[in-house]
């Protein structure tokens, strides 16, 4: 082969390769729009439907009785709030634990096992979790309550926390602890005081994560925490949610209270979206890469 007809070869390999990378772009592209539209078309239909109902009203007021027009779901919102915070002081200690275990000693037997169990629990559908609590605290404690539901959500949101906590916490580079096991500090204070310290951001990213996780969840919380239509921030009795009213008012036959289902959704929607945009902040702030 001359030069010549290597160069024209070298010509239509280039063209070939061009082409190709221009196909293999747009079938990209396709692909991806194809995964927003879906996104953008619940997004959108969601606020069409039920935009016009968020009002002061929806904020402020309790919900009405059946028959009655306006009212709102002031309850299920601050319910909503007690069950997720509720979660969190019992969930994220026991998951940040959890990660700091798996992450720091789990190369071993017992880290194996712990990692397939909390695996298996990240997979485990959330209806049966519900049953679960409902027979370990539900029926001990006589009757629905927010503890009930704030264990059912922290059981859910313990393996995302763990999971996520173990990959941030093995991003921190091994000198960093190598230098404090030098100067003679003990391992856990190593641990806590300089690793857990330098991630604190990608925790967070993983807590907030579970939030928005365990923010939306229905199936849990109808056979824990049950429904109230009236206030009530104690959590030894039975309390309002969002997901669970948004349930109640959807499969009822009054247009009224569709619309309150359709604005109560569309306000969890936004609450997951804002929590999931503040954490890809958060995560873009924070973190190392291992040497």
């Amino acid at each position: 082969m001359n030069s010549v007809q290597l160069h024209e070869y070298m010509s239509r390999t280039h063209q070939r390769r061009k082409w190709v990378d221009r196909w293999m772009s747009g079938l990209l592209f396709l692909a991806a729009l194809a995964a927003l539209v879906p996104l953008f078309s619940v997004l959108g239909y969601v606020i069409w439907n039920g935009a016009g109902y968020l009002n002061w009203d929806f904020f402020s007021k309790l919900p009405k009785p059946v028959g009655e027009n306006g009212g709102g779901m002031a309850n299920a919102l601050a319910g909503t709030c007690t069950l997720v915070a509720t979660a969190s002081l019992i969930g994220v200690p026991w998951g940040v634990a959890a990660g700091v275990f798996l992450s720091e000693y789990g190369d071993g037997k017992l880290g194996t096992i712990v990692r397939f169990a909390t695996d298996m629990l990240a997979s485990v559908p959330s209806i049966v979790i519900g049953l679960f609590v409902y027979t370990l605290v539900v029926v001990p404690m006589g009757g629905f309550s927010a503890m009930a539901g704030g264990v059912a959500l922290a059981i859910i949101m313990i393996p995302i926390v763990a999971r996520s906590t173990e990959e941030i916490v093995r991003l921190v580079p091994v000198h960093i602890r190598e230098a404090g096991l030098a100067l003679g500090v003990s391992r856990w204070k190593v641990i806590l005081r300089i690793v857990l310290r330098g991630c604190v951001s990608g925790i967070t990213t993983g807590v907030m994560l579970a939030v928005a996780r365990v923010a939306g969840e229905t199936a849990p919380l109808l056979l824990t925490s049950l429904n109230n239509q009236y206030w009530n921030l104690g959590i030894t009795g039975p309390i309002a949610s969002l997901p669970v009213q948004i349930y109640s008012y959807a499969i009822s036959p009054f247009d009224e209270w569709h619309g309150l289902a359709w604005a109560g959704a569309l306000l969890l929607v936004l609450m997951v979206f804002v929590v999931n945009v503040l954490a890809r902040l958060v995560f873009g702030t924070g973190g190392s890469g291992r040497d």
